[in-house]
């Protein structure tokens, strides 16, 4: 399978590297893939990429990619703006999509993209790639098998601090000109999505958007006025009559890449934290005498993962992006939609476009279905 890669920034690479590294993490892979062509704003990055490593193609327009019969798959790591149109154009010449998050800026373009990819019958896929690695793997396992009984409550949080300096200037994903949103795009559809997919559907939420410095150096380094939330909170109550609270921010000082959930049931628990990537803690109310026992995950991805660089090697961050492309190219080769898809992806655009309205509105929000 030949991928045509779309941007070169932080998520470009990341994306190239779980390609590169597949034939490491599982034995007797069904398919190949290569990225075989990269186009990013400025032709010359383009260039550069494509010397420094190894794509036979660097091409000045998307449309090249998009539209040569020589590439399958379209692998969308741009601003979130350009997505939509993107997409359309991609389902358009009939080619299999993995797009980075959120799928689109508004929930009616998701919606509109997710019919159009299934009518289609290509395989689009979005990258939530915390779903992919092993603790939170383990925990939909054992939630799925019962441990859990009826999940009555949840608490989920991601927290950066990479907004705390005012002097540093803005990127891209501060801006809701660009980003068209702000961290809760940014980071708050990651926890959404874990809680989502761990715990069920949406139904309505209460939110409350927060900008704790209203001017910091904009993109230029010049004086700029914050036009996105720096931080989120939302309550939320699920179809499934679960209630719960998730927050999100970048102003949290002394913070890293700090992702981390709590589920309670009627029979049991479970927590993970990000920044403590190799366990998964869960209880179980019919051995109360134990309290949460910390399960051991490490590399022990199911087969045919776990191979390399072994299933007591500590994880790292970049294996739940290798786990996510394998879970995504090996859902192209099936012929099948994968896990999560652009329907997953509508319904947590819809979950966020709720909490922004109910930011506006100062009462709880219905999640559209």
């Amino acid at each position: 399978m030949n991928i045509g890669l779309l941007g070169f920034g932080s998520m470009g690479r990341t994306h190239s590297f779980a390609v590169a590294n597949l034939p490491f993490f599982y034995k007797d892979l069904p398919f190949e893939a290569k990225v075989l062509g990269v186009c990013t704003k400025n032709p010359e990055h383009a260039k550069a990429a494509a010397k420094n490593f190894g794509f036979p193609i660097a091409a000045e327009t998307e449309d090249e990619l998009i539209n040569s019969p020589d590439i399958d798959v379209i692998d969308i790591c741009t601003p979130n703006i350009y997505h939509y149109e993107t997409i359309r154009k991609a389902i358009a010449a009939g080619k299999h999509i993995y797009c980075e998050k959120p799928l689109c800026v508004t929930e009616e373009q998701a919606a509109e993209v997710a019919d159009l990819a299934e009518k289609k019958g290509v395989t689009a896929g979005i990258v939530f790639n915390n779903r992919h690695l092993l603790p939170v793997m383990r925990a939909a396992q054992w939630i799925a098998e019962g441990h859990l009984g009826q999940v009555l409550s949840f608490r989920g949080a991601y927290y950066h601090s990479s907004a705390t300096d005012t002097a540093k200037p803005a990127g891209w994903k501060q801006n809701r000109d660009i980003c068209g949103g702000g961290v809760l795009f940014d980071l708050g559809s990651h926890i959404i999505d874990l809680i989502y997919s761990l715990c069920g559907e949406f139904d309505e939420v209460f939110g409350v958007s927060r900008i704790v410095y209203p001017v910091r150096a904009g993109m230029d380094g010049k004086e700029w006025k914050t036009n996105a939330d720096e931080a989120f909170y939302l309550t939320a109550r699920l179809a499934n009559g679960a209630v719960g609270t998730i927050e999100t921010g970048k102003i949290f000082t002394g913070t890293n890449d700090d992702l981390h959930f709590e589920i309670y049931g009627t029979d049991g628990a479970v927590r993970f934290n990000l920044m403590e990537p190799n366990w998964l803690y869960v209880y179980d109310k019919h051995d109360p005498d134990t309290g949460f026992k910390r399960v051991e995950c490490c590399g022990r991805y199911p087969a045919p993962g776990g191979i390399f660089p072994g299933i007591k090697a500590p994880i790292g961050w970049l294996r739940g992006h290798v786990e996510s492309m394998y879970q995504f190219l090996a859902a192209v080769h099936d012929g099948r939609q994968p896990k999560p898809s652009f329907r997953d992806g509508a319904h947590v655009q819809a979950i966020m476009a709720a909490a922004y309205r109910s930011a506006e509105t100062g009462r709880m929000e219905k999640v559209h279905r």
